[in-house]
């Protein structure tokens, strides 16, 4: 028995359900791309995270209010970028270095996967994860 009887009968709730389910195997089959994966996280336009999946043994570098506010910046920059689309084309990804960590953003149309990375992940094996990744999430 349900506490809210609500729930139950209301299509949208359950297929919001099964997206966020959807969404996280998403997340996860990323990850197991490579254990030089961080994080996987699939944002909306506006910086709410979808979806979200850390590596086991992986210490968070953000508090919960930083990452909001990255996953906002973030959000800002893929939507900048559309901007500019019928000049240069699509963005395909972008990626950002940092002093602790690689940052991997793969935009899709109104979603992006932000990904990071660890710092010392060598070239061929980056190229590798996000070819890997822009074939998993090609059909979004």
């Amino acid at each position: 028995m349900y506490l809210c009887p609500i729930l139950e009968a209301n299509p949208m709730i359950s297929g919001t359900r099964e997206e966020a389910k959807k969404n996280k195997e998403k997340c996860l089959r990323i990850l197991a791309i490579s254990s030089n994966i961080r994080f996987v996280g699939k944002i909306n336009d506006f910086g709410r995270t979808l979806a979200g999946q850390l590596r086991k043994d992986v210490v968070p570098l953000f508090k919960p209010d930083e990452a909001r506010n990255e996953n906002f910046v973030e959000a800002t920059r893929n939507h900048l970028r559309k901007a500019f689309e019928s000049s240069i084309g699509k963005t395909t990804y972008t990626l950002t270095e940092n002093e602790k960590v690689k940052v991997l953003s793969v935009p899709r149309e109104t979603f992006f996967y932000y990904i990071t990375l660890d710092k010392n992940t060598e070239v061929d094996e980056l190229y590798e994860i996000i070819n890997s990744v822009l074939d998993i999430t090609k059909e979004e």
